[in-house]
């Protein structure tokens, strides 16, 4: 059986933070498709962090955020429940988009300023986890 060799939790968070400043330099550069899929991408490494943290072993293959969150019992406080829930839902359309014109369309600079404010707020939180 092949098996992954364990990335330390330090490694996680380190790669979400450097996830969260590609974000930050997509949005600043108009590129709000793939703020939304750093936003996603920096909240997975983080959860996934924190669970190798907590059970020493790597995490599922999984981009579900739910899911990972489930995995560990980590319950988030309604307001982050409710966003966490958005972002989810957001990360298949901007992964693998249908039509690129329509989805341009849909993420223009004020929607997506908020997914990355609140991203960094849920970063935030569950670095603390740590």
């Amino acid at each position: 059986m092949n098996k992954r060799k364990f990335k330390l939790p330090e490694e996680w968070l380190k790669q979400a933070g450097y996830d969260l400043d590609t974000a930050k330099a997509m949005f600043e550069t108009g590129r709000y498709i793939y703020t939304v899929f750093m936003c996603h991408l920096c909240i997975e490494k983080v959860l996934k962090g924190v669970y190798a943290k907590n059970f020493q072993k790597n995490p599922s293959k999984t981009h579900d955020l739910n899911y990972l969150c489930e995995e560990m019992g980590l319950v988030l406080p309604g307001k982050f429940q409710h966003f966490l829930d958005r972002l989810n839902d957001l990360s298949v359309p901007v992964r693998y988009p249908d039509e690129l014109e329509r989805l341009l369309k849909n993420y223009k600079k004020n929607k997506t300023e908020k997914v990355l404010r609140e991203t960094e707020e849920l970063f935030t939180w569950i670095k603390k986890k740590f």
